[in-house]
């Protein structure tokens, strides 16, 4: 998995320094820029329905329900993988992996971040710049914090019984983070391509969801832990990033559902250039 991740990282950075070079300076589909809108001016009514879409979204709501599924066998497979490390086949390689693979999606989050188009002049650029990054780093304090929060409160032991800290997985929510900063920053790049974008996109999940089975090989959280990681890591970001962002929405990468007389909806969203 690391060597498929460094592989598809090198040709992600080729793609983003052209982007950069090419596409930073330009305008979003309504004729904004990204970050100008960030903080200021607050539309008060983006953030419950932020919250909402946030909320209703099948990368919140599949973990969620993942996790309600899986939490009475947890204990059975928490021993299978850490006994048999099917996917990083040590508990050693386990134990490294979470950080290993967190690196390029930071790195991803930084280079789509500079890579989203911001203006033309050099201080209105980096005026831009620091108002968009400085809402997408709060929403990585704002996951820790939370994750802390819920840890203590949840009072969980690891499988190891090394402590009582198993109940949100921090490196889930941390890569589930970085990986929703960035799918998001994708969208905001008009000139990468659709065919381009969503493998990217697509990736990126599935990397994320590597960090964080990797801390269940190395007997460090239960499967319940992961998911739950999972879904608050990308429901803080999506909702922090909506409701303070200030950037047109309707052009996503995403997934959502909602109730009908029949059953379910699920909707997919791909954006469109």
């Amino acid at each position: 998995m690391m060597h498929i991740a460094y592989g598809r990282l090198s040709r992600f950075f080729a793609v983003i320094v052209i982007l950069i070079a090419a596409e930073s300076c330009g305008t979003l589909s309504n004729g904004r820029t990204w970050g100008q809108d960030a903080i200021y001016p607050l539309d008060l009514g983006s953030i419950p329905r932020a919250a909402y879409h946030a909320l209703v979204d099948v990368q919140t709501l599949l973990p969620l329900a993942g996790a309600v599924a899986v939490a009475p066998f947890d204990r059975k497979v928490s021993d299978w993988a850490t006994a048999h490390t099917p996917i990083y086949g040590s508990h050693n390689a386990a134990a490294n992996a979470d950080t290993t693979l967190q690196v390029p999606l930071e790195a991803e989050w930084i280079l789509t971040a500079l890579a989203t188009p911001s203006g033309d002049d050099p201080k209105e650029w980096l005026y831009a710049k620091v108002k968009g990054i400085g809402v997408e780093w709060l929403s990585q304090r704002a996951t820790g914090n939370a994750t802390t929060f819920v840890k203590r409160e949840a009072g969980r032991t690891r499988p190891d019984g090394s402590d009582t800290q198993s109940m949100p997985s921090s490196a889930a929510t941390s890569a589930f983070n970085y990986s929703t900063l960035a799918n998001r920053n994708l969208d905001d790049i008009p000139l990468l391509p659709t065919t381009i974008r969503i493998p990217l996109q697509v990736s990126n999940i599935l990397l994320a969801s590597g960090v964080g089975w990797a801390r269940v090989e190395a007997q460090q959280h239960y499967p319940s832990d992961v998911l739950v990681g999972a879904a608050l890591g990308h429901f803080l970001t999506s909702f922090i990033c909506e409701a303070f962002m200030g950037l047109p929405e309707g052009q996503r990468f995403g997934f959502s559902f909602a109730p009908s007389k029949r059953g379910v909806m699920i909707g997919v969203t791909l954006p469109w250039y």
